[in-house]
């Protein structure tokens, strides 16, 4: 049985609720989502969403090598009430710049016809040679 600190474990890192914002607005999304659009490596994007899974937060699907996460469709009755909250307390506190990252990685996406592990080392790579 999932315990309602752990819900409030999972909800007690930034990236964690920049995750479920995401996921709110979207509906579903893949770990290599996270990766591009919160610029973190494909373990820690994972690591955080089984944090939000454990916690009887989110639902995932596996989809070949990459898995999918969308907010829990029946979650335990502490998780219900946490996740009907979330929309209000996260409102206007996810940084717009997500949003359209997550846009601009979707086209990329879109048109690539290459994986995504090949996408995600193409942006790296670009993102690196920005910052120099």
């Amino acid at each position: 049985m999932r315990t309602l600190s752990d819900v409030f474990k999972a909800l007690s890192d930034e990236t964690r609720l920049q995750m479920l914002g995401l996921l709110l607005e979207e509906g579903e999304l893949c770990v290599c989502d996270f990766v591009d659009v919160l610029e973190i490596t494909q373990s820690k994007a994972s690591r955080h969403l089984r944090h939000l899974v454990n916690a009887g937060l989110l639902d995932d699907r596996r989809d070949g090598t990459w898995v999918h996460f969308r907010i829990a469709e029946k979650p335990e009755s502490a998780q219900a009430h946490v996740i009907r909250l979330l929309p209000a307390v996260l409102d206007k506190r996810i940084s717009p710049e997500l949003f359209t990252r997550l846009a601009d990685w979707q086209k990329s996406k879109g048109r690539a016809g290459s994986s995504c592990s090949d996408l995600l080392a193409e942006r790296a790579a670009e993102r690196a040679g920005r910052r120099r």
